[in-house]
Order: C-alpha cells, then structure tokens, then sequence
C-alpha cells in the first residue's frame, strides 16, 4: 500500500483517519516446536493442537525493542510514501519497553529525527495497539496531527519462564506499524476499548519497577526474575466471551450486518480463540488473516503484524472492510472497524 507525498491538513470538511502504510519486522532468530521440546515437557503435536503455534522469533542478543520498531516504523513510513520527518505523532503500544523512562516513543523519535512531535508509550498487553491506534485517530481527526505513526512492538522472550509450559510455548518478539492521515471519508470508522481489572490475576508479569526487590530471599524453586504467568484455561473462556461480545458492539455501533466485514484481523494469541471468533462472523478461516503459526504470540505486535502481512501479500485490498480485534493481560479488550 503506497501514498505519494506528505498527508495535506483538509479543512472546510469532517475530517476522519486513514491508513496509508504499513510495516513490520520479526528478528531472524527461530524458535521451533521441535526446540521446545528440549526444554520442557512439550511436543510439536501438542502445541499446534492446542494453540496454532509451530514456530516463533527471538530478538538477537543486543536487539532492543527500539532497534525493532525502528525497522517497522521505517517500512510503514516508506509504504506510505512519506519521509520521518512528517511525522507529528508517534503512539506505541508494548509491556517491554527498552526503559521505564524515557518513553519507548521518544527513543524511536531520536532514530527517526522527528523532532518536537509529542510522542507517548503505553501499556494495555495485547490490546496496546488498538489502544494507540484510538488514540492517534482522534488526534488525527480533530485536527491535531497529519502524519500520525502506531507502532505495537514487543520483546516478550525476556520476560518469558522457558521452564513453564504453560507459557513458554506461546510468545514471541516482533513489531508492526501503520501510518495515519487525514481523509474526507472513513479510514477508521470506529474503536472501541474496555478493560476489567478484577481479572488480572488471570494473566500478570511478576513484577515490576515500584514494587522493588522482594523482602528476604525468595522461596525455594521461585524464579528469580520477572516473569508472565497465567491462568490458560481461565483466559481461553474469558476471551472468547469478551471478544464475542466486542465483535457485537462493534457491529451494532455501526448499524452492520456481520456479513459486511470482509477481513477479520484479529490478536494472534491462540487459533482456537481466532476460531471461535471467526464463527461468531460467520468467517471462513479463509477470509481471517492468521500468522500465529509463524510467530506465535507477540501481544500488541501481533494486530500490526497480521495487518501489514495480509496487506502486502495482496489479500487484503483497498475498500475492504476490516475488523481488527485484541484482549490482552489487565484484562483489556478492544476493537476497530476500517475500511482500507
């Protein structure tokens, strides 16, 4: 998908946003079943059975989450036909920044040298994309900003227990971006974001900068480092439930049938729960944009990555209707209706 020249400030008209380039990068580094299987009591039957997965990538030693938006941010900006420094809006979505300050915004601001453009990073697990993207489409619609850039972006193997699992059979690195501009039609029709913070023992990371080293030393077998846990069976049933639900509001807000939507890209977390979402649309798989076999969980990278991939091997075209869908640790839970 390629946009010639610098996005124009419309005036005298509603303005809405659109996407007008992506991007993504996945680190070279391949993690297969058949790895697992040396490090925990797992098989290759079992995980794709269960989750979809066959293999997943791994930032390098020394890759940092900056240098792997950078690579996504810089595909999406060429795939738009715009230069970095016509972007007034960077909005990243990722639980492993680089830094608890500065923001993982203003280090990908430095790569990029857009200078002076507020810049932010926030923290919503697997939703963090979505998050971001609601927030840029408003920016972008009242007038705020006409290059906005929403990177999701994630280096979840170094908060990964590779002794669990129940985990370490899920998640990989990887990051993907889009490039928003202002458009006299829609573009982003609709986002549509919650969260229930009563379910976040179901999926957490063990620690954190404010809390501190823990009293004493810790029990006997405890990992020593931060690490995700979660509750797979608890989170499975939840989010189907959520995301059903969110796929109901979305098209209700709109006034749609599900017939309309014409490509599902949803979080690729497990394929079971792309499935079950895909039958609440009455999708065929064959109309759902599904990576998770080729890079497994990659949280708020994974919307963005599915997005750009779906694009640039020609499924997805210009005037398709998308629906894009995510629920992440917290729990957050969101939604985005678009047409391309």
């Amino acid at each position: 998908m390629r946009n010639s020249g610098t996005p124009s400030r419309l005036t005298g008209t509603r303005v809405y946003s659109r996407i007008i380039g992506t991007g993504s990068y996945l680190p070279e580094r391949v993690l297969t079943n058949f790895d697992l299987e040396k490090l925990v009591d797992t098989s290759d039957a079992w995980i794709r059975e269960r989750t979809g997965i066959e293999r997943r990538r791994i930032a390098a030693e020394g890759e940092s989450n900056t240098d792997m938006t950078e690579h996504a941010a810089r595909a999406a900006l060429a795939a738009a036909g715009v230069q970095p420094t016509d972007v007034d809006l960077i909005a990243i979505g990722t639980t492993t920044p680089d830094l608890v300050f500065p923001n993982a915004g203003t280090l990908l601001q430095a790569r990029l040298g857009c200078r002076g453009a507020p810049t932010f990073s926030l923290e919503a697990a697997c939703s963090g994309f979505l998050y971001a993207l609601a927030i840029a489409d408003k920016y972008v619609r009242a007038g705020d900003a006409r290059c906005a850039l929403v990177v999701g972006s994630e280096i979840l193997s170094r908060i990964t227990d590779y002794s669990d699992r129940s985990t370490a059979i899920l998640f990989g690195d990887g990051a993907g971006a889009v490039v928003l501009a202002p458009a006299r039609e829609p573009g982003i029709i609709s986002t549509h974001l919650h969260a229930d913070g009563t379910y976040q023992h179901l999926l957490y990371c063990t620690g954190g900068p404010a809390r501190g080293p823990a009293p004493g030393p810790l029990p006997k077998g405890l990992p020593q480092a931060d690490y995700v846990r979660m509750h797979g069976s608890e989170v499975f049933k939840v989010a189907v439930t959520l995301l059903e639900r969110i796929v109901d509001e979305t098209l209700a807000a709109n006034k749609l049938d599900r017939s309309a939507i014409d490509w599902l890209v949803p979080h690729q977390a497990n394929l079971r729960i792309i499935q079950a979402t895909a039958r609440k649309l009455g999708l065929p798989l064959e109309r759902v944009i599904v990576t998770i076999q080729d890079h497994g969980n990659t949280s708020a990278a994974s919307v963005p990555l599915a997005l750009d991939i779906g694009t640039r091997d020609g499924r997805i075209k210009r005037g398709d209707l998308l629906l894009l869908e995510a629920l992440g640790g917290g729990l957050t839970w969101g939604s985005a209706l678009l047409r391309y």
